[in-house]
């Protein structure tokens, strides 16, 4: 946890994600990003000279394997609140509609729900579990299928909801994550998804891994890529009355 928490602090304090007195949703899906997530920011709190709350969210999107007890257990553990919610994801993106590219319209559902939540509990910041990989992932997706230079920021304001989202790990590693879940035998939701480790988003993470056989610093480059050229990614473009794209 020491290496993770170093990345989070880095992160936290380059792109200003925390301030005095926030009350911060972290979204827990039960997977090992969301886990490591607020085990590190419970563990932040210790000892962050910025004082902050957190709460957990969960949305159930009606899957068959969605452990309920699991979250619970996890949150009790490390006595943060936990509020679950249900949504028909399930039913409206594959039954309903039969959705050959789900993952977008699933995102949006539950994001709906997540934001409400967040307002509901007076929560003025949103957590959400992205790693260093994710990043990579995602600005390789957008320039092949989308055709833009883009990826999801570190912060965004969204100025619909007057909540603010914050990716504490983006700057960790998902080989430190899984190193972290397997050390500590921290137990982790059965993907729940039907189309998990079947998305273009896996081949993607796939292809980084194959070209990096040939060449080794190729992370290090896209990432380094994406801090210098990209806006929403230099560290003197935020402000809080900024509203970033998601």
């Amino acid at each position: 946890m020491q290496q993770i928490l170093s990345h989070m602090r880095k992160a936290i304090e380059e792109y200003k994600m925390i301030d005095e007195r926030d009350k911060i949703a972290v979204c827990l899906s039960g997977g090992k990003d969301s886990i490591t997530l607020l085990h590190g920011l419970k563990a932040l709190q210790r000892f962050y000279p910025k004082h902050f709350d957190i709460i957990a969210i969960s949305i159930n999107p009606g899957f068959e394997f969605f452990n309920q007890d699991l979250l619970k257990e996890i949150c009790n553990n490390i006595d943060v609140p936990l509020f679950i919610e249900c949504n028909h994801a399930k039913e409206i993106v594959f039954d309903i509609r039969n959705e050959k590219n789900p993952c977008s319209l699933c995102a949006n559902l539950r994001r709906g729900i997540i934001n409400s939540i967040a307002i509901r509990e007076n929560c003025n910041k949103i957590a959400l579990g992205h790693n260093k990989d994710d990043v990579l992932e995602t600005f390789i997706l957008n320039l092949l299928y989308n055709g833009n230079i883009s990826t999801f920021a570190p912060i965004s304001y969204m100025d619909r909801s007057k909540i603010t989202l914050i990716r504490p790990l983006v700057l960790t590693d998902e080989k430190d994550i899984k190193r972290y879940i397997k050390r500590h035998q921290i137990r982790v939701m059965d993907k729940v998804c039907p189309i998990d480790g079947k998305s273009k988003r896996e081949e993607i993470k796939n292809q980084i891994v194959s070209w990096q056989k040939n060449i080794p610093m190729i992370r290090a480059n896209l990432f380094g890529a994406i801090t210098r050229n990209i806006s929403e990614w230099k560290i003197d473009s935020y402000n809080s009355k900024d509203s970033r794209k998601i």
